[in-house]
Parts: structure tokens; C-alpha cells; sequence
């Protein structure tokens, strides 16, 4: 589970850089009449303001519940990572598509290559330098996990998304140096506006995946399959359970997870004592996983529950087929 302190710092991180960078790209876009480095600029800028979203989102993901949000505010964070997502794809691939082919149609020629080639490589130090304060954070919270893995079972959209959008930023500054020099060698300034389409490319890609993720999170994922085991496994262990039938778990935010538990109590326990155990499995469950934030504990037995299961499988079954 990542901590909210790591988190933040990998945000501030790439706040700062990609700040920087817009403002040293724009200078030089503008001395230098490039296309590539313009779209690199945009592209910085409108990374800067998504790390300000991110920001935002986490400041009000961090909202205590109150009556009208009962189970808090965590999902405030999934809606801010998806609206990024949608920045990138329309502001940035968008801006860099156009500036591509306005620059085809009318190419312009590149002068004092030299600033591009040093604006590059400061702009490569620092989203490395963001790049690997992501990777580290990320690679930290993966576990044995695949890479690949870790991304798509990630509850923490803040991590991955800046570890993908300075990703993309260094593929970005690797196709805008090519493009720059083959513009340059081959005399050909139409390549520059080539380079430019190259990054808008790549910004749609990053920006299609990051939907996809945070799109999932938005609309309520499961937690963590090891989250959801922990718990049936503890409240198997009280001995007034007679059975654990399954749970439902809903991802609200990175650290909150709500769980709806099904379980069959032995038939001599009285009201009293089945209000006991299920508060010896609340403190239980949330000893052992803090982001449990909501347990709810149904009294149930096996063959209801087996019943709500298969219904819920027939009724997914229809919508799949297009019954009503």
C-alpha cells in the first residue's frame, strides 16, 4: 500500500519539473521556430497542470465523511486522475496533432538548433529525474508482482499516472530530437512537423490506457484480492462462525476499501452474542488492514447466499445476451 507522504512526493516532483521545463521549452519554441519543440512545450504545461489536478484531487480525497457522503470523499481522487487522462488526449496529443500538420503544409526553417538540442537534454534530466521518484515509489508498492500486473491491480491512480506521463515525455523529447536533426540533415523542415504527429501519437496512447485504469477505479473496483482473503480468513477464525459464505468489496479510494461480509453464525448464539462477535471481527479486520474503512456483516446461510450468487450470474448472463 503506498503512503500518502510517498504519494505526495512524487506528484510535488513532477510539478516542479514539468513547470520548469514548459517555460525553457516555450522560450526556445518561440526563438527557434520549431514545431516539435512547441508540441514538447504544450505537452510540459499541460502536464504541470494535471499534477495540480492530481493535487487537488488527493486534498479533497482527504475529506472526512459527513452526511452527505457518508463513506468519505476517496473517489475524488479517481474523478480528478480521469479528467488527466482526458487533458492529455485533448489538450495535449490534440495541440501537438495540429501543430504537426500545420507544419507540414507550411514548414518553417529551424534556427539556433543548438538551444533545442540544449533545452532537450535539460528536459531529459529532469523528467528522468521525475521518472525514477515515480519508478521507485511504484516498484516499492508492486511486491512479486509483474510490472504490468502491479499497474492494473494499482488503487493509487497519482503514482502511475505521472509514472506514465513522464514516460511518454521522454519517448516525446526522443522523437522531437529526431525529428529536430533530421529536419537539420536532410534539410527537410517538414520532418520537424513529422516529429510533431510522432509525440501527439504517443500522448494518445498513454492517455487511452490511463483511461481505461482510471475508469475502472471510478466506477468501483474490488480491493486487493490478498484484502479480500485477509478478512474471510479472520472471521473464519471466530468461533462463533459457523461458516464464511463470500464478500463484496468496493475500492473507494487509495486507502479505503468497504466490505460487505456473508457469514452463517451457529444457531445457539442469541442476538447479544452474534452483536459481539461481529465487533470482535471489526477490530479484527481493521487491526489488520487500516484502509478497511466499512465492514458490514450479513448473518446468512450458505444456501441463501449460493442462491444471490447464481441469480446476480444469470442476471449478468442476460445483460451480455441483450435481455432485459
Amino acid at each position: 500500500m503506498q503512503s500518502k507522504n510517498t504519494t505526495t512526493k512524487v506528484v510535488y516532483a513532477a510539478l516542479a519539473g514539468n513547470l520548469a521545463i514548459a517555460l525553457i521549452k516555450f522560450v526556445a519554441a518561440a526563438i527557434t521556430g520549431s514545431s516539435a519543440m512547441l508540441s514538447e512545450a504544450v505537452h510540459s504545461l499541460v502536464d504541470t497542470v494535471n499534477e495540480l489536478l492530481l493535487l487537488y484531487g488527493m486534498r479533497r480525497a482527504a475529506k472526512v465523511p459527513d452526511e452527505s457522503h457518508p463513506f468519505g470523499y476517496g473517489r475524488e481522487l479517481y474523478f480528478w486522475s480521469f479528467i488527466v487522462t482526458l487533458l492529455v488526449f485533448a489538450l495535449g496529443s490534440g495541440v501537438s496533432f495540429y501543430e504537426g500538420v500545420t507544419h507540414i503544409r507550411n514548414p518553417e526553417i529551424i534556427t539556433n538548433p543548438l538551444i533545442n538540442y540544449i533545452v532537450l537534454a535539460i528536459s531529459f534530466l529532469c523528467e528522468g529525474a521525475s521518472w525514477w521518484v515515480a519508478f521507485k515509489a511504484f516498484r516499492a508498492s508492486k511486491g512479486k508482482q509483474t510490472y504490468f500486473d502491479a499497474f492494473r491491480a494499482s488503487k493509487d491512480p497519482s503514482v502511475f499516472i505521472v509514472l506514465f506521463e513522464d514516460g511518454a515525455a521522454l519517448l516525446g523529447l526522443l522523437i522531437a530530437t529526431l525529428g529536430i536533426t533530421g529536419a537539420l540533415v536532410l534539410d527537410m523542415p517538414e520532418i520537424d512537423g513529422i516529429a510533431s504527429i510522432g509525440i501527439a501519437i504517443v500522448l494518445a496512447g498513454t492517455s487511452l490506457l490511463l483511461a481505461r485504469e482510471t475508469k475502472e477505479l471510478l466506477i468501483g473496483e474490488t480491493a486487493h484480492p490478498h484484502v479480500r482473503e485477509s478478512i474471510m480468513r479472520i472471521a473464519r477464525e471466530d468461533s462463533d462462525i459457523r461458516s464464511v459464505n463470500g464478500i463484496f468489496t468496493v475500492q473507494m479510494g487509495p486507502n479505503q476499501v468497504i466490505a460487505a461480509l456473508s457469514a452463517e453464525f451457529h444457531n445457539d448464539l442469541n442476538t447479544t452474542q452474534i452483536e459481539q462477535c461481529v465487533t470482535r471481527i471489526e477490530a479484527a479486520i481493521k487491526l489488520a488492514h487500516l484502509d478497511v474503512t466499512t465492514l458490514f456483516v450479513k448473518p446468512q446461510t450458505t444456501q441463501m447466499w449460493r442462491q444471490r450468487i447464481a441469480a446476480m450470474s444469470t442476471g449478468q448472463s442476460n445483460n451480455e445476451n441483450g435481455n432485459p
